[in-house]
């Protein structure tokens, strides 16, 4: 956190003094602190408390003064690290993930550049409430980092989950986040994402329902920390945002296998995270295949093996993750995988654990070694990638290794 550069933004919730101990607390392990306040925040903590704290004027509005000075929130989103926003009401939260500009806080927000971390604070029907939970689905799906409000008494005497997190846990939050943001530093990464198409004809394809969502987390995540990733896509509708990610689109298993077994030649790690196409037709029809009377018959042949091939290249310090989705008996086929493809972990999800697998914004997942099995709760698939890249990091931390 040393040198750390935080807008803190603080909104109008009774959980607003907390922000006094968050910010004390980020300037003890050597942070500087501007804080961003809304109008409805001034009600519950006062600017002279938090400019005493930091040692800054406490921004608010958007001019200060009737002469021309204002305050540049495009300049707050270019100097800052990180921007944290505690506590974050319902209605701070509603205008973040709708683009609602009305206040200092939100144009710094839509400006900012560096990440973005939310603590929501609200009561826990307000917080339950569907209207709030898609919003902060919206906020995830821009990048943010969503830091949970705990359990226990809320302002209105109820017990439920809604209570801002303590600031000791956000400031451990920032720090792993600030400790991880460079220890891939000087690697390049290769990932496979999404699905692949084996055309019939030129409107028909066999497929899956593969969306990408967790091989680009990944890449995100692997970015994020430092590597320089090339991502081998199949066709998804999701796009990239770190400016490490070079992504090349590819269709089918065979074009991904040649851009695979390219970039992985200088690559230091590959993680095959894509649902590739175990077979594709013999032949494929140029013309569009008309309705008959007859049944169609395709005829299928297996497609060139991508982890095998991976697996054989490997060499000396290299390392290769791979993916096992199951329905059954999923802990054998998946150490079955790790040992025949060469992999050095790899990560098994199921069909039949609810929020996991395609289509799903979540993933519960075990990772397996030699040494071993090491399974995790269900999450959002921005933290199982933190989990996978963290064991990657754990792997190239070894020893004479």
């Amino acid at each position: 956190m040393k040198g750390k550069k935080i807008v803190l933004g603080i909104t109008g919730s009774i959980a607003a003094y907390k922000a006094a101990i968050l910010t004390r607390a980020l300037i003890k392990k050597g942070a500087e602190v501007q804080i961003v306040i809304t109008p409805a925040g001034k009600e519950f903590i006062t600017p002279i408390t938090l400019s005493a704290l930091t040692s800054k004027p406490v921004i608010s509005e958007f001019f200060s003064q009737r002469d021309g000075t204002w305050h540049s929130h495009v300049d707050l989103g270019l100097w800052a690290d990180a921007m944290v926003i505690a506590p974050a009401t319902a209605s701070t939260i509603g205008k973040m993930a709708h683009g609602i500009a009305d206040n200092m806080l939100v144009t710094t927000y839509l400006s900012m550049k560096a990440p973005v971390f939310i603590a929501p604070a609200m009561d826990l029907d307000m917080f339950a409430h569907p209207s709030t939970q898609h919003n902060l689905d919206i906020l995830r799906s821009y990048g943010n980092h969503i830091i949970e409000p705990a359990a226990g008494e809320l302002a209105s005497h109820l017990i439920g989950k809604g209570r801002m997190e303590e600031p000791e846990k956000i400031v451990d939050i920032l720090e792993v986040f600030f400790s991880r943001n460079e220890d891939l530093k000087g690697k390049k990464v290769m990932i496979t994402a999404g699905p692949t198409y084996e055309k019939i004809d030129p409107v028909r394809f066999i497929g899956n329902y593969s969306s990408g969502k967790m091989g680009y987390a990944l890449a995100e995540a692997c970015a994020g920390r430092g590597a320089e990733v090339t991502l081998i896509s199949g066709p998804v509708n999701l796009a990239t945002r770190h400016p490490n990610i070079r992504r090349i689109d590819v269709e089918s298993a065979g074009q991904m296998c040649k851009a695979a077994i390219e970039a992985y030649k200088d690559a230091d790690a590959g993680i095959l995270c894509a649902a590739v196409a175990d077979f594709t037709p013999e032949v494929t029809s140029d013309k569009k295949i008309k309705r008959g009377k007859d049944d169609l018959v395709l005829h299928l042949k297996p497609t060139e093996d991508i982890a095998a091939s991976l697996g054989k290249l490997k060499g000396r310090g290299q390392k290769l993750v791979g993916f096992a989705l199951e329905t059954d008996d999923e802990v054998a086929h998946a150490q079955d995988k790790l040992a025949r493809k060469n992999f050095d972990y790899i990560v098994l999800n199921s069909l039949r654990d609810k929020g996991a697998g395609f289509r799903c914004d979540t993933n519960k997942i075990t990772i397996i070694d030699r040494q071993g099995a090491t399974s995790y709760p269900l999450k959002d698939k921005r933290e199982v990638a933190q989990d996978i890249v963290d064991k990657l990091v754990s792997l190239f931390n070894r020893p004479n290794d």
